[in-house]
């Protein structure tokens, strides 16, 4: 064979990879996408809110809203509240960066520097037991919920849906239960919120990535009304800020937190009027 020729059949392999891995890439980026759902530049701007909060279960559980957040405050110049009922303290270290006696006190003031750098005006760190919210009477978490939307007004609650929790965590569900509960109650008495949105996890990639049980999360994650952009950047900074954590994604999903992000850039809500 000449070299010409070698070097022809060496560009035409080449060039097959690449279409296969493009083909590939298409593929991969299928899983993290709703296309159902109804584009918008920012969640909070576009149904019109002028103030949000946010009721979740632990810290760094607002990574899964930096997109709506941010712009809520940038764009919209929404007033914005977090309720986070947990301080982590039973999270596994990633890396370890403190005695595992303190890991509250930590991820509590990471929580807090994070909230801060996304322009959270107010946050309230409860102290339920993490890992084990599910044991706290329901009546009770919807109660302090409640309490939490008079406090701070909201037009809009954001939270996790019930019945998957968006990973599947147990204290996710109940959190997104009681927030759910306590919005339903406060409308009915003529003093909730206008707008009830569910933050999600792109059903595909939980379908094909996570197993039986993602399989199971996947088929409880009702259809998305909206996506936007997750703000990228902001979310590998909070991972930072969360040094606690940083290393989770990696360890979790076996990639670095900026290839999954790459792929999973957009965030995916369910926005119900009560």
């Amino acid at each position: 064979m000449s070299r010409s020729a070698l070097q022809w059949g060496l560009l035409l392999v080449l060039a097959l990879l690449l279409v296969a891995g493009g083909f590939a890439l298409r593929s991969l980026t299928r899983l993290f996408q709703e296309p159902g759902a109804e584009p918008v530049a920012s969640l909070v701007g576009t149904l019109g809110a002028k103030r949000v909060l946010g009721v979740f279960a632990h810290p760094d559980d607002e990574q899964l809203v930096t997109g709506l957040l941010v712009r809520a405050k940038q764009r919209d110049g929404a007033f914005t509240a977090l309720v986070t009922a947990t301080r982590g303290e039973a999270g596994r270290q990633s890396p370890v960066v403190a005695r595992q006696s303190e890991l509250g006190a930590v991820r509590h003031a990471e929580l807090l520097k994070n909230g801060f750098a996304l322009g959270v005006d107010v946050q309230e760190v409860w102290q339920y037991p993490d890992g084990d919210v599910p044991s706290v009477p329901l009546e009770e978490l919807i109660a302090r919920i409640e309490a939490a939307i008079a406090r701070h007004e909201p037009d809009l609650v954001v939270t996790f849906w019930p019945e998957s929790g968006a990973t599947g965590h147990a204290d996710h569900r109940r959190v997104g239960l009681a927030a759910e509960t306590a919005v339903e109650r406060l409308v009915a008495r003529g003093a909730g919120p206008r707008w009830l949105v569910y933050a999600l996890t792109p059903r595909e990639a939980l379908a094909r990535m996570g197993g039986p049980r993602g399989a199971e999360l996947a088929a409880a994650t009702p259809d998305p009304t909206h996506r936007m952009p997750g703000e990228i950047d902001t979310k590998l900074r909070g991972w930072e800020i969360h040094a606690s954590q940083r290393d989770f994604v990696r360890e979790t999903y076996g990639v670095p937190a900026r290839v999954l992000y790459w792929l999973w850039d957009e965030e995916f809500y369910r926005v119900v009027e009560p």
